[in-house]
This record gives C-alpha cells, sequence and structure tokens, in this order.
C-alpha cells in the first residue's frame, strides 16, 4: 500500500497548508481526499507535488507491504 503520510510532515515542515495548496497552487479539493484516503494519484500529480514543496518523491510517499 501507498501512504501518503509523508507528505503532511513534508507540508508542515515547509510551512504549506491545505488552504496554501487549494488557494495558491490550484490543487483541488477531491486530490487532497485521495491523499487523505491512500487512494492512488497520477505521477504527474506526484511531479507537482514535488515541485511545489521542493521534495523529492520520498518524502510525499512511502510503501508499507499490506500483508
Amino acid at each position: 500500500m501507498i501512504s501518503y503520510e509523508p507528505l503532511y510532515k513534508t507540508m508542515k515542515e515547509k510551512g504549506v497548508t491545505t488552504y496554501k495548496l487549494i488557494n495558491e497552487y490550484g490543487i483541488s479539493r477531491s486530490l487532497l481526499d485521495r491523499l487523505k484516503h491512500n487512494k492512488p494519484i497520477t505521477t504527474v500529480t506526484l511531479n507537482d507535488l514535488c515541485r511545489i514543496l521542493d521534495c523529492r518523491v520520498e518524502d510525499v510517499l512511502t510503501y508499507i507491504d499490506d500483508e
């Protein structure tokens, strides 16, 4: 399973709120809901988040073995 838990830590470190993602960067509320519930996102979205937060992929998501 992919978890987006690292995203929230990175956002806090960078001083970026969900409000800022929505209003300054045009991230949709539905995308934020997908992230909150660990649902799939596109690599384009992943690229956008890394660009916005100036971070690496590992700072946005992590793989958790669900066995």
